[in-house]
């Protein structure tokens, strides 16, 4: 039996999002070197704040000034800070209820190790030296042993408040197939398409499962399907992606390779994308050294009947 392969993934995007007037203050304000709450029905501050009452639902606007300084609720140390970590050493998470606030706030307290983090410690905002209007604005906390510091009064209102944020997300994990999928990435590399069968319902996976969806046993045997197929729906992208060089429009579809009973997915091409229909008849195209067809093109022959692939839609 062949090694089961995995490999490092990313998954990367930049998140875009809007803000209303209560996030807006508060982004706004970070950028100003001031921490704004909101005050709840029951009279409690919320810190950060939040744009409909935790308890009532309702929508609150009432914004509050709180200080830079306050106590350590809880915490826990972070002995190796990952990519985009507020630090590039260790450090601890802390919730931390500022002085004026009735809530906590997350974010990272700068110390030597975890002997000198604990609950209950007085501790203060860093600000970081550029601030664009987002939390990064806070660079830290840091151990603090003066008197609490009183908020300055700032109304709320602000010049050229923050409307907007882009929040790059990010996850780097390892992805290990498993036995049917790594048969199934192994058969491609010899330019083949491989299913397995389900025992009881007899329908051919590709990609395999390892067990089939319907029934809930355990496929096995493999079963070879292709090379052509049916295209069963697709959409048209508009959007460029970032390191694709692909030019938009292209179409990405659901392709029912012969002999298989769930449609892959796959980008079709040698057709203009205006062209592209349901029950078009299409085949792989492998580039050089790929391990897997770099785009399905159609293959000439007459277009295929609705009740051929009418299950797999």
């Amino acid at each position: 039996m062949s090694a089961i392969l995995k490999a490092p993934l990313t998954v990367e995007f930049p998140f875009t999002r809007s803000l209303g007037p209560v996030q807006s203050a508060f982004l706004t304000g970070l950028r100003e070197r001031v921490v704004l709450g909101v005050r709840a029905g029951d009279g409690r501050v919320v810190v950060p704040p939040v744009e409909y009452d935790p308890v009532t639902a309702e929508e609150i606007r009432d914004l509050v000034e709180v200080a830079s300084t306050g106590t350590v609720s809880t915490w826990a140390w972070n002995h190796e800070p990952r990519r985009g970590q507020p630090l590039g050493t260790p450090f601890a998470w802390v919730l931390v209820r500022l002085d004026g606030a009735d809530t906590a706030l997350l974010h990272a307290l700068d110390v030597p190790g975890p002997d000198a983090v604990r609950t209950g410690m007085r501790v203060r905002l860093r600000w970081a030296e550029e601030r664009s209007g987002a939390i990064t604005d806070i660079a830290c906390f840091e151990p603090y042993d003066g008197e609490p510091e009183e908020p300055a009064g700032h109304g709320g209102e602000f010049a050229e408040p923050v409307t907007g944020i882009v929040a790059p997300a990010r996850l780097d994990y390892t992805y290990a197939p498993g036995r049917a999928q790594t048969g199934y990435i192994n058969a491609l590399a010899e330019r083949r398409n491989v299913g397995e069968r389900c025992p009881s319902c007899r329908k051919v996976y590709v990609p395999p499962r390892g067990a089939c969806p319907t029934c809930g046993v355990a496929t096995a045997g493999q079963v070879e399907v292709g090379p052509g197929g049916t295209l069963t729906t697709f959409c048209i992208v508009n959007i460029k992606a970032k390191n694709l060089d692909i030019e938009v429009p292209y179409v990405y579809g659901h392709i029912a390779l012969d002999g298989a009973d769930l449609a892959l997915h796959g980008r079709i091409a040698g057709i203009p994308y205006d062209q592209v229909r349901i029950g078009l008849r299409v085949e792989p195209v492998w580039t050089e050294g790929a391990r897997y067809p770099d785009h399905y093109r159609p293959t000439g022959e007459p277009d295929a009947e609705h009740d051929t692939f009418k299950e797999l839609l």
